[in-house]
């Protein structure tokens, strides 16, 4: 009992220390779990024991990730990324599992089957690291990002006919054709039952759930969604990770998403890194120094190779020059799902010990070095974009022109209906303003004569360059993607912490996550549209109108606390 605890408060320091420094450095905090897993699993210290109960703890950490990343795509979003899904990934794995399985069979003398159980193992990308780190990146809804999740989501789904693939390889006398399309048929009846099932019952268990007013009940209702769907996949041969990204996919239909989300960040954190405690627990360091130059061969190969193949379907399907780097970048290392492939295939005698070794230690090392090359890359294209001013000259040109000879004014992200109006009362008060829309209708309506409208997208920091963001006095954003909000709140405070950024919000709990994210102020459509009604309820009521609007003016100063002298003075009207 007492060393049990003694290796948890251990564990817990070290994890402390680690994701302090690689925080203090600018680190992605995946690099110290795995560090963790590496220093005091049992190649190392040997504190931690590898332990199957553990394992199975930690896998729910990807469990819980892609189960809240589902929270960011609907079903609708999820058919418009279908040739994205199929064409893109299955191109992506077809090919580099063939590419694999030449190099294992060539520079190995391995036989057809053995390199392309290898490469199978191979083509899978970490979904764990990669989504992490394009969530606390901003870039899930990116370009890049939006293809490189289609290309886990496929991975996801390939992991059952490559589990079925491999026995059958292990055994030549097996029909491959006749067990790969049942696994496919499998994967396709459970998967539609799933969402068929859950788009009728999904929302009704929340209301239900709601309707006593528990947040104890409530989170015990995303627990058991979230562990029940992981459970039925599972069973039926399919990933953990895959169904709680079906059950998240269905709760972001319903108005309880939000709220969902802010549940179970704590697990998913937790769990999650645990999970990098495992992975790094695998690597034998006795063995990377023993082989170092196979080694250092082999994750070239993996790495360099992997990308180069996603890069070359990136450009080939027309993405910039820039896009297809991130993405490749985003999907170069192996993945949890490979190991998982790497040690079947061991087991089945398919590959020899040297050529399991190798492979799962070039896996590891490169699953650790991810976080290094998706930040650098990031970097890189970074400056790209930046200075690609031959195919952005015109749109940057538009707005520093319309920025020109602008100081102290209001940078206005949006210009639809809420813009237009937040435009109308600054024309009102004479306060300048620059509006950056990205909508081209919406660019060539007339702006009131203190303010400019210009095409632009403020999600790219050139763009808010441009608009003079180091002399305006404020920001307003005006639109209601919330994700949108963030990554343009967060570069926004890159370049200027001290100024005030006012959002608009879809409700309460997008308020609470944008404020958390360094907003000044977050304004909740809901609020104010619930507000109009009560109002016009008390009057119809017979309430005075005087009295009817003090109480709006009451509740707008208790929850927009920096506009109280506003209020106060008569001006909340």
């Amino acid at each position: 009992m007492h060393s049990s605890l003694l290796s948890l408060l251990l564990l817990l320091s070290v994890a402390v220390v680690a994701v302090f420094l690689t925080r203090r450095f600018r680190l992605p905090s995946i690099l110290a779990y795995l560090a963790i897993g590496i220093a005091l699993g049992p190649h190392g210290a040997r504190v931690l024991a590898e332990d199957a109960s553990v394992s199975t703890f930690a896998e729910f950490g990807v469990v819980f990730l892609m189960f809240s990343i589902g929270l960011e795509f609907s079903l609708q979003r999820l058919k418009a990324m279908r040739s994205l899904v199929f064409g893109f990934g299955s191109t992506q794995m077809l090919l580099t599992a063939a590419c694999t399985a030449l190099v294992t069979w060539f520079g190995y003398g391995q036989g057809w089957r053995s390199g392309l159980a290898v490469g199978l193992a191979v083509g899978m990308s970490s979904t764990a690291i990669v989504a992490k780190m394009l969530s606390e990146r901003l870039d899930l809804h990116s370009r890049s990002g939006r293809q490189t999740m289609s290309v886990l989501l496929f991975q996801d789904l390939a992991v059952v006919p490559c589990l079925i693939l491999l026995p059958a390889l292990a055994d030549p006398a097996g029909n491959l054709a006749v067990s790969l399309g049942i696994a496919t048929l499998q994967a396709a009846l459970v998967l539609g039952v799933l969402i068929w099932a859950g788009q009728r019952v999904m929302r009704r268990v929340y209301d239900v759930a709601t309707r006593y007013r528990s947040d104890e009940l409530f989170m015990l209702v995303t627990l058991w969604v979230v562990v029940a769907l992981a459970y039925t996949t599972g069973a039926t041969g399919l990933s953990l990770a895959l169904g709680a990204f079906v059950g998240g996919m269905l709760i972001s239909e319903t108005i309880y998403r939000h709220q969902v989300e802010a549940d179970i960040r704590p697990f998913r954190d937790i769990l999650l890194g645990l999970f990098f405690v495992t992975v790094g627990m695998l690597l034998d360091l006795g063995f990377v120094i023993g082989s170092f130059d196979r080694l250092l061969l082999a994750v070239l190969l993996l790495v360099a190779g992997k990308g180069l193949i996603v890069l070359c379907v990136a450009l080939a399907s027309k993405n910039p020059l820039d896009v297809a780097l991130r993405t490749a970048a985003q999907l170069a290392q192996a993945g949890e799902f490979g190991l998982v492939l790497i040690d079947q295939a061991f087991n089945l005698k398919l590959i020899g010990p040297d050529v399991f070794q190798v492979t799962l230690s070039a896996m590891l090392i490169s699953m650790f070095l991810a976080p290094f090359l998706i930040e650098r890359v990031a970097a890189l294209t970074g400056q790209m974009a930046r200075g690609d001013w031959a195919h952005k000259a015109k749109v940057i040109h538009d707005i520093a022109v319309g920025g020109f000879g602008l100081a102290q004014h209001v940078i206005l992200c949006g210009y639809g209906r809420t813009g237009q109006q937040i435009g109308e009362f600054l024309d009102g008060e004479k306060i300048p303003f620059l509006a950056l829309e990205v909508n081209p209708q919406q660019t060539r309506r007339s702006a009131p004569p203190s303010g400019r409208v210009v095409f632009g997208n403020p999600d790219r920091p050139e763009v808010l360059k441009a608009a003079g963001l180091e002399r305006a006095r404020a920001v307003v954003i005006a639109f209601l993607d919330v994700h949108a909000a963030e990554r343009v709140l967060h570069l926004v405070r890159q370049v200027r912490p001290d100024i005030p950024v006012i959002i608009r919000a879809p409700d309460d709990t997008a308020v609470a996550r944008l404020k958390r994210a360094g907003a000044s102020e977050v304004i909740p459509e809901v609020l104010e549209g619930s507000l109009m009604v009560a109002a016009e309820t008390l009057v119809t009521l017979g309430v005075p109108v005087e009295r009817a609007i003090g109480q709006v003016r009451a509740v707008r100063a208790e929850r927009y606390r920096s506009l109280r002298d506003f209020y106060r003075d008569g001006g909340g009207q």
